[in-house]
């Protein structure tokens, strides 16, 4: 079985979902297809949630009328028959007097997490309803059936799997499976979201469950790129990556996969394909636990990063001084990127500032603080390079005009890591594609 989830710009115009009809369709065997919101469509629950919690029900009404305005036009591109046009039009007027009713109440956190569910919902309901027009067999399977999370926010991949596969089974005369991404169920039973990219999650966690043959993830670009094409005029895509390689690349910055995407696929061994909906017969990247070793595959960029350096005379000899450091992070819930140590001194990166006074404060007990802003991560990536000779001269010299802050090296056998600030960003990785891989 295949799972097969598109992205937001997949289905985010009637041509596209048409097309994904197309495709899912066109593939022999039993699939199940999860499906993101409507491009753009969680932005604008997320604007309406922002508007009820700060009370502006007047601002949260305009932006609910100009969704409402765009799905009544999606719908009329997407079905053929007046009968099916009727069906749309209900689903939208169903979903809409819902989400005014939440407007209507008293709109809290959870109301909020129940507003952000409704983009996936409807999106399923009306390409399910599309696949119906076109008398093609399926079955709409709610997420909210099986897809849960702990009291950590974590998901129960084990519980998961309990209640997914008798489902499936059930439906075991159905070719398509359709079901919804990023929503679940919390531990107290109520609606909840695995955030932000959290459809990628979604397939990769019911490709686990049910030990699919292969987790298609599809978008609009062919496969992983060995660098950012959004700032490097020439990249490449990558036709093969090994779990961990996918893993750095997408947790610094590598923007076409959830940076937790791979964790359930790796643990079953579960190959992940990246496939682009506008050229389904473009290889794409597929990631499995085979690698080649010795040899860069990509770079990936994270920004918004604050660098904190601790220096401190009682570090020296000491043991127990790392420990108490992290701890003040723990408290905080605070995670760090990197970390490199000196005799007297510490230096760290987080990616979230949101408690960096009260972060700075008790760090200042162990010692002098330094805060840097606006840098930027940059790792390269490639089976076990650190290993290999002469692969670090390579990095280094690429980087001989920009100042370098920080480097990690040896933690993971699969990238190197440096900290620089966020201006030479865009030097630094167009630096990096002409001197590892020859591209200009």
């Amino acid at each position: 079985m295949l799972v097969m989830k598109f992205g937001g710009t997949s289905v985010g115009k009637p041509e596209r979902m048409k097309k994904i009809a197309d495709l899912v369709s066109g593939v022999p065997g039993k699939k199940i297809v999860v499906l993101s919101a409507l491009s753009g469509t969680t932005n604008s629950l997320v604007a309406i949630g922002d508007h009820l919690l700060l009370g502006q029900r007047a601002k949260a009404e305009e932006v609910i009328v100009a969704l409402e305005n765009h799905y009544q036009v999606f719908i009329k591109e997407l079905y053929g028959s007046e009968g099916f046009l009727a069906i749309g039009q209900e689903i939208v007027s169903r979903f809409f007097i819902f989400i005014r009713l939440l407007a209507a109440g008293q709109f809290d956190n959870k109301g909020y997490r129940e507003l952000l569910a409704q983009g996936e919902l409807i999106s399923t309901e009306l390409f399910y309803q599309h696949l119906q027009e076109r008398k093609i067999s399926a079955r709409l399977l709610p997420a909210l059936y099986f897809m849960s999370i702990d009291e950590n926010e974590e998901p129960e991949l084990e519980k998961i799997s309990e209640r997914l596969k008798p489902l499936v089974s059930s439906l075991a005369n159905v070719e398509i499976i359709i079901t919804q991404g990023y929503i679940c169920r919390n531990h107290r039973n109520e609606i909840d979201n695995l955030k932000r990219g959290g459809s990628d999650y979604t397939a990769s966690l019911i490709g686990a469950a049910i030990r699919a043959e292969e987790i298609q993830i599809w978008t609009d670009i062919d496969g992983m790129h060995n660098n950012d094409p959004r700032i490097v005029k020439k990249t490449v895509p990558i036709s093969e990556l090994t779990f961990d390689e996918a893993s750095e690349l997408a947790y610094f910055g590598a923007k076409i996969l959830h940076p937790s995407t791979i964790v359930p696929a790796q643990k079953y061994n579960v190959p992940v394909r990246l496939k682009n909906t506008m050229d389904e017969k473009a290889f794409g990247t597929i990631i499995t636990s085979k690698g080649t070793e010795g040899s860069f595959k990509a770079i990936a960029a994270k920004d918004g990063i604050t660098a904190i350096n601790i220096k401190s005379s009682r570090m020296l000899m000491a043991y127990g001084f790392l420990r108490r450091v992290f701890e003040v992070f723990e408290n905080h819930k605070t995670s760090i990127d990197m970390i490199t140590t000196a005799e007297v001194s510490v230096s760290l990166t987080i990616d979230n500032d949101a408690h960096l006074p009260s972060i700075e404060t008790e760090l200042k007990k162990f010692g002098t603080i330094e805060v840097y802003k606006d840098q930027a991560i940059i790792c390269i990536v490639g089976n076990k390079i650190t290993e290999q000779k002469g692969m670090l001269n390579k990095v280094f010299d690429a980087l001989s005009e920009i100042p370098v802050r920080m480097v990690c090296c040896g933690g993971s056998p699969n990238n190197v890591t440096v900290l620089v600030d966020k201006s030479y960003k865009e030097k630094a990785l167009n630096v990096l594609n002409e001197e590892l891989f020859g591209l200009k």
